[in-house]
């Protein structure tokens, strides 16, 4: 392609450049190969500027860079100045590794993205549409499963994944959109279809300077990012819905609601049935009763949110509410590892105040016996959090346990002084492994042991070293320990 032809449709489009033949677009110097792009720019671990005479030496084509970043003499390639580089590489990207699925959607909000995106998924795959996912649990399809670390990869691998999956045969996909991705412009150029939007809670304040900035990040992917003529999916049982709500219909935004006092996708009534919920709801006017075989409120809201995303691109409500019946948690969300003792093993992501109080909400009910919680707090995060989900721990669950999370660069204990500052009656375990054996060896029948904060991830970060560690692994080695 033409780097001419790459940077029309940008804010690069009235620079004057020599004629050159673009091979790729890339962010990693060391990975660079001659007639790429590169995008010098700066990160949270390195400044991309510092790399530019090593890309150029390797044959890159041209440097995408800020306006005020200063470039080294005698650079013998255009150099394309962008009010708003990160913005233009997601562009770059998105035009230089198309195709796409043809209809994507998108969700974000504090808690319930990564189950938003799968059941939306498998709801798409049980309509018999061919569908991905992409989130914190990687890039998920119906042969394939990759893992990722982070929820909204970087645009050029964002942007790789798209080509992969659309010449593979997908054409659905629904994604998620976490505040740090839509901050940075990882998802622009992705052309979407429809929005969701699930809730708002306390997070990523070691990102973002106050809620409100947490929020707006989050609000780019409806202000900006989804086209006029999208749907746009609010779950209404949610504070801030009213903003999304606002946004959808001043932008002209088709919208679809979703909740306990929704019109278009509503929760009329939930039973408990065993380790199930009966939901009966209705679908744009056509009543449903379906057994859903996951645990939790909130998991009952990710759930409409995925139904009212279903609805956003066409799939008719009886093959949603057949679908809705077949779904399978996601790993590590409110996961069952199974019983022993006739006491019962949960495992859950939750490491966020609203997620951990949600988590243990949606436990109590299927405790005849005591709720027993292990957790921590993660190192160099928000620490304004600790003392909050201890507190939410302590008030919510029977037995608390607090054990060490990813402690990273930070003293582990001090971490755990600060989760049980002024609480009564906690347990504090450092090692996480040995908190979990103790939480299960003191179980009884009738009680829930709910390990939270790590779910699905299968390391534990300590200092700069990453210790393979996975909380369902070792609660089943501990239930095979103590059976009996």
């Amino acid at each position: 392609m033409r780097l001419a032809t790459l940077i029309s449709d940008t804010e690069l489009s009235s620079q004057s450049i020599p004629e050159c033949h673009v091979t790729g677009v890339s962010l990693d110097s060391r990975t660079i190969k001659t007639g790429e792009v590169f995008a010098a720019l700066a990160g949270s671990a390195a400044d991309g500027a510092r790399f530019i005479s090593d890309a150029v030496d390797k044959g890159v084509c041209a440097i995408l860079t800020g306006q005020e970043t200063r470039v080294p003499d005698g650079i013998k390639v255009p150099v394309l100045r962008a009010q708003n580089p990160r913005q233009v590489l997601a562009q770059l990207a998105a035009k230089f590794y198309a195709p796409q699925p043809e209809t994507v959607v998108a969700v974000t909000g504090t808690s319930g993205k990564t189950s938003v995106a799968d059941f939306t998924r498998q709801i798409l795959l049980n309509a018999g549409r061919c569908a991905a996912s992409i989130g914190t649990i990687g890039v998920v399809t119906a042969q394939d499963a990759r893992y990722g670390s982070l929820t909204t990869p970087d645009p050029v691998t964002l942007h790789k994944m798209l080509r992969h999956l659309a010449t593979s045969g997908i054409d659905h996909l629904a994604m998620e959109a976490s505040s740090h991705g839509l901050d940075q412009y990882r998802l622009d150029g992705v052309g979407l279809k429809a929005a969701a939007f699930t809730n708002l809670g306390r997070d990523h304040l070691d990102y973002h300077p106050d809620v409100e900035a947490y929020l707006n990040a989050k609000l780019r992917l409806f202000t900006e990012l989804l086209p006029p003529d999208g749907v746009a999916v609010v779950n209404v049982d949610d504070a801030v819905s009213r903003r999304v709500i606002d946004i959808a219909k001043a932008r002209g935004q088709r919208l679809i609601d979703v909740g306990l006092n929704a019109g278009r996708v509503r929760l009329n009534s939930v039973t408990r049935e065993g380790f199930a919920q009966v939901l009966s709801l209705s679908i744009d006017g056509h009543d449903y009763t379906v057994r859903l075989g996951l645990v939790g409120d909130y998991q009952v809201s990710n759930v409409l949110v995925a139904a009212g995303l279903a609805r956003a691109i066409e799939v008719a409500p009886d093959a949603i509410a057949a679908a809705l019946g077949k779904l399978v948690g996601v790993p590590g969300r409110l996961e069952i590892v199974g019983d022993v003792k006739d006491a019962l093993m949960v495992v859950d992501y939750a490491h966020k105040p609203e997620a951990l109080d949600a988590a243990l909400r949606a436990c109590r009910p299927f405790a005849a016996g005591r709720l027993i919680v292990v957790f921590g707090c993660g190192g160099d995060r928000d620490k304004g959090k600790r003392p909050l989900m201890g507190r939410i721990a302590h008030d919510g669950a029977d037995v608390v346990i607090i054990t060490d999370d990813n402690p990273r660069s930070e003293d582990a204990g001090q971490i755990r002084a600060e989760v049980g500052a002024g609480l009564a009656g906690v347990v504090e375990i450092g090692d996480r492994r040995t908190a979990i054996r103790h939480a299960v060896e003191m179980s009884r029948a009738g009680d829930v042991v709910l390990v939270a904060g790590k779910g699905h991830e299968t390391g534990q970060i300590v200092g700069n070293e990453v210790i393979p560690f996975s909380d369902h692994d070792e609660i089943k080695a501990a239930m095979e320990m103590f059976a009996g």
